[in-house]
């Protein structure tokens, strides 16, 4: 009963930080993207490192989410699966942690390891974190769960960007448990 109730309030939580995060961009309603440099489980990853026909896939999560974070992980594997070579050189799916006390290298490093070779994880310190989530609308906070195992939870929002090697947003994906609107996104960026 206690770990529906829980979900229950993480469904909730997440419905509210989703509406939030619509009210979060910039004043005509974007989110102003921008330049992303931070330690990886490939060593220090950058945008500026993508070639001019590549597009990073970012998702702000962490390794601990229940439910949110493998699914969209999940969904971004589903989709590089489906893409041929060429096209699937062109996307990087990279893993932007926002729980940096427990998201070490090493554990991005075998969570990501999970979903394949191409993906990313990344993370920084706090102030780096909260200067990245607020040009790109990303809401997130911890939440304590002193009756878990985990001690805390982290409510964050779950879009994916597709981004290029400036930091320009092409297109923002709204969560989805099913690959069609990141599949879509990618067909119409990559001329596919």
């Amino acid at each position: 009963m206690w770990m529906a109730l829980g979900a229950l309030i993480v469904v909730v939580g997440l419905g509210g930080l989703f509406g939030y995060q619509q009210f979060q961009d910039d004043d005509d309603g974007s989110p102003r993207g921008g330049p992303v440099e931070l330690p990886s489980t490939q060593g220090d990853f950058s945008l500026t490192q993508l070639e001019d026909d590549q597009l990073a896939v970012l998702f702000f999560g962490y390794t601990y989410c229940p439910d949110v974070c493998p699914m969209s992980m999940a969904v971004m594997r589903q989709v590089m699966q489906g893409l041929d070579d060429e096209q699937r050189r062109r996307v990087v799916p990279v893993l932007i942690s926002v729980d940096p006390e427990r998201d070490t290298i090493e554990r991005l490093t075998e969570y990501v390891g999970y979903f394949g070779d191409d993906f990313i994880g990344a993370t920084g310190s706090q102030e780096q974190l909260e200067e990245l989530a607020a040009r790109y609308g990303v809401v997130w906070r911890r939440v304590e769960t002193p009756e878990s195992a985990m001690e805390y939870t982290v409510d964050h929002s779950s879009s994916l960007y597709l981004v290029d090697r400036e930091g320009t947003i092409r297109q923002r994906v709204l969560y989805s448990p099913a690959p069609h609107a990141l599949r879509s996104a990618l067909e119409q960026e990559l001329g596919g």
